[in-house]
């Protein structure tokens, strides 16, 4: 894995349960255990906070990690739009189809907990 990867699974961004949520989500990957449970807090239509809480790989840790940073300051709309492609991108490295599932279980989260709101 790439030093980020490792860096972000060690020392994740944002794991933490966030009070005052106005949207949550959790989502699982029964294949290998991995489980996000998601916290997005917002205001004036826009992301102001988001955090997340669970277990897992290397790569999902991680994607959820950025995730969580990269949608800060967005719109709910702008947050559909995010794709398999963004995730690949922040994180920077190569991921085979059997890791997708690993990479994007954040993005389904937190785009899941876009559709309470």
């Amino acid at each position: 894995y790439k030093e980020l990867i490792l860096d972000l699974y060690k020392n994740p961004l944002n794991k933490r349960f966030m009070d005052g949520y106005q949207a949550s989500a959790t989502e699982s990957n029964p294949t290998c255990g991995d489980v996000i449970h998601v916290f997005v807090k917002y205001q004036d239509e826009k992301v102001v906070d988001a955090s997340h809480q669970g277990q897992g790989c290397a790569i999902s840790q991680a994607a959820v990690s950025l995730l969580t940073e990269e949608i800060k300051g967005k719109t709910k709309e702008e947050i559909s739009k995010l794709t398999e492609k963004d995730i690949i991108d922040m994180l920077g490295i190569e991921i085979s189809n059997n890791r997708i599932k690993c990479a994007t279980l954040g993005l389904k989260a937190i785009q899941k907990s876009l559709e309470k709101l």
